[in-house]
């Protein structure tokens, strides 16, 4: 695969070939529009968020400033077939995904099979030994999945990474399309772009099908760790949208086997928590004494199968990054499939042959940490200095199987309004993928746009953005 600094363009056809037929409807209203009333907009979306309160809160920030997320007006457009290839695509691997993580509860047969070491796996800090065994409603661990996408230089899509345990960003698609229509109603009714404020719904039916014993009428709660989290804007959104209750693990409490909600009329049962707090935080009798965000002894009621939890413990090992470039062989071996969707080629920095390769490289590759997410502990080779590279190079060569590296991929590239105008700046797509007795996920996803020009670090805590994402007829 080439590193070649070539860029797809979403919205323009290589040369002089003009705007892509699916573009063109925006191209043209772009051309109609006054500057200053795109500049006039642009402010208004600006204060509609800061009103709503759609910020997120920066680790490590000495300010503890909350900060809003830069939205872009210009959407990122997918035409409706390439969008039910990557649907079949998203489909197939999240299905693979969940029965590798049943598998390796169960019979291990992909590591009989030597298909994956085993050492990959029963090592991994992020299996749970407590998981072994316990049949999960529907065989399903992980019910909401976002699977990073990019765009390479060849105009094929590529997984960047699988995300299982917590994923974010879903609130910021909704209210982004929100948004857009608020804004400029004249762009919707000139095209057929599909709908996404319909996912709520999908999100509580998807979690009401997880309920122990298919109960009817489950309580579902979300679980957040608190105010302080950086996502916890979303937590108390998809709260309110879903009309469930947002709880800390304070107003929950463990007695006879069951796990309860304390509210002003009494004790409520609780059948299913959407929760967003790690693992080792769940439960503090089971994992870290020292969480105060979990619940005493949450864990045994969950072993009995009188709560279910989504997503499940232990799905970390199939979205650590040393495990990504298995996924495709899980498809073949669970599914006997070939892949829909394509893995970036990935360096496991384990292997010493691997290292070697990596080390004469280095500069020129994306290095990860395999546990890592939002940006951080990861070197951009290309766009590093000399030292950093070098002081990068100590510390994979200090822990080698903390890190994998790939290729440094030529993110495609939309058009997005930047202090000088209109100006390509490179994105990636998350769709979120839920999972039940069948999987489903509203059409597009969220749109991470990297601000800094020549930047391929898309997320928000990096200095990223975001963009509608519109699925079009």
């Amino acid at each position: 695969m080439s590193a070649r600094p070539q860029h797809y363009d979403e919205m323009h056809q290589p040369g002089s070939a003009g705007v892509r037929e699916h573009y063109r409807p925006l191209v043209e209203w772009l051309a109609r529009m006054p500057p200053e009333r795109v500049a006039e907009k642009r402010r208004e979306a600006d204060l509609l968020f800061h009103r709503v309160g759609i910020t997120f809160a920066v680790y490590g920030d000495e300010a503890g400033a909350e900060r809003l997320i830069p939205f872009d007006t210009i959407p990122r457009i997918i035409p409706r077939a390439e969008w039910d290839l990557l649907a079949k695509g998203l489909t197939q691997r999240v299905t693979a995904l969940n029965r590798f993580l049943h598998d390796i509860y169960h019979e291990q047969a992909i590591l009989k099979a030597g298909v994956i070491p085993a050492e990959q796996v029963l090592t991994n800090e992020a299996y749970q030994v407590a998981m072994i065994g316990l049949e999960l409603p529907n065989h399903v661990y992980s019910h909401i999945a976002g699977i990073d996408l990019i765009r390479h230089e060849d105009g094929s899509y590529y997984v960047l990474e699988d995300n299982l345990r917590t994923p974010s960003g879903v609130s910021y698609m909704l209210e982004n399309r929100k948004m857009m229509m608020r804004l400029f109603p004249e762009l919707f009714a000139g095209q057929a772009v599909l709908p996404v404020e319909h996912y709520p719904g999908l999100l509580l039916d998807t979690l009401r099908a997880a309920a122990p014993n298919e109960m009817r009428e489950p309580t579902v709660v979300v679980m957040t760790p608190g105010q302080s989290n950086s996502a916890y804007f979303e937590h108390a959104f998809l709260a309110q949208q879903m009309g469930i209750e947002l709880v800390e693990g304070a107003d929950l409490f463990v007695k006879d086997g069951r796990v309860y909600m304390r509210t002003t009329g009494g004790r409520q049962r609780v059948d299913v928590i959407y929760r967003r707090v790690d693992d080792t935080y769940l439960d503090p009798l089971a994992f870290r004494p020292d969480s105060y965000l979990g619940v005493p002894g949450l864990l045994s009621v969950y072993r009995a199968g009188n709560v279910s939890l989504a997503n499940a413990i232990g799905t970390g090992v199939a979205d650590d990054k040393s495990t990504y470039p298995y996924v495709p062989d899980m498809i073949r071996f669970y599914l006997h499939e070939e892949p829909i969707l394509k893995n970036v080629p990935t360096w496991q920095l384990k292997k010493p042959k691997d290292l070697a390769e990596v080390m004469d490289i280095l500069a020129t590759l994306v290095v990860k940490e395999v546990q890592g997410s939002g940006g951080y502990g990861m070197l951009v080779g290309p766009a590093a200095t000399k030292k950093e590279v070098e002081a990068f190079r100590a510390r994979i060569l200090a822990n080698p199987s903390n890190y994998i590296a790939q290729p440094t991929l030529s993110l495609s590239t939309c058009p997005t309004f930047v202090e000088q105008g209109i100006a390509p700046r490179h994105i990636d797509l998350r769709p979120f993928v839920l999972s039940a007795k069948d999987v489903k996920f509203v059409p597009g996803g969220l749109t991470r746009v990297a601000l800094k020009d020549g930047s391929l670090v898309v997320n928000s805590s990096q200095g990223g953005g975001t963009k509608d994402t519109w699925v079009v007829e």
